[in-house]
C-alpha cells in the first residue's frame, strides 16, 4: 500500500546492552529502527522494538539473540502479542489517520512520545493525549487511536499476553473492525 504521507519524524534509535565474559556490562548494537507501513492502517507505520518470545521472568539475559529481530508467529492477536512472551513496539500515525477499532488478548503500556492521540474507547469516550510521556494502560480493551494534528504522532507500547477478559461468562477475544 503505498503512504500518500511523507514521514516527519526521525527513525527510532535502539541501544542494546549486554554482558562481556567478565560479566562486565557492553553495548552489543546501537542502531535506527525504521518504521514500515501498516497493512491494516492507512497512515499508519510500527517497528518491532524487542520481543520476549519464552517466559517471564525472560532468559534473555543470557541471550545474544536480537529481539528486534524475532517474530510472533501466532496470528491471534494479529502478530502483535507473544503467547508466553512481551512485544515492545513503536507505532506511528499520520495526521488525520485513524485506527480501526481493535482488542487483543493483552495488557498494554502505551506512551506517547511524540505528536498528539486520541485514545477512542468504544463506548464513544476520548481522550486527547498531548505530551509526550502520556500513558494508557489498556486491559483488553476495545479501542482505536486517531491523529488529531498536523504533525506525525509516534507511541510506544509493551503488550504482555493475558488471558481475555470474561464478562458475564464470554470471553472477548481479540478483533479488529475496519
Amino acid at each position: 500500500m503505498s503512504q500518500p504521507f511523507a514521514l516527519t519524524l526521525p527513525h527510532l534509535r535502539r541501544i542494546v546492552t549486554s554482558h562481556d565474559n567478565k560479566g562486565h556490562s557492553v553495548v552489543v548494537s546501537d542502531s535506527e529502527i525504521p518504521a514500515e507501513a501498516m497493512e491494516l492502517v492507512r497512515g499508519g507505520k510500527s517497528a518491532a522494538i524487542w520481543v520476549t518470545t519464552d517466559s517471564i521472568p525472560t532468559h534473555d539475559n543470557n541471550n545474544s539473540e536480537d529481539g528486534g529481530k524475532r517474530t510472533i508467529e501466532d496470528i491471534s492477536n494479529f502478530g502483535l502479542v507473544h503467547p508466553t512472551g512481551t512485544n515492545l513496539r513503536s507505532t506511528e500515525l499520520a495526521p488525520g489517520a485513524i485506527t480501526g477499532m481493535h482488542r487483543t488478548c493483552s495488557l498494554d503500556y502505551n506512551i506517547l512520545v511524540s505528536g498528539e492521540l486520541v485514545l477512542i474507547n468504544e463506548d464513544g469516550t476520548e481522550k486527547h493525549l498531548k505530551n509526550p510521556g502520556d500513558t494508557v494502560i489498556q486491559k483488553g480493551t476495545m479501542h482505536a487511536w486517531r491523529n488529531p494534528s498536523v504533525h506525525w504522532a509516534r507511541w510506544i507500547t509493551v503488550l504482555i499476553a493475558a488471558d481475555p477478559v470474561v464478562i458475564d461468562g464470554k470471553a472477548l477475544v481479540p478483533e479488529f473492525l475496519s
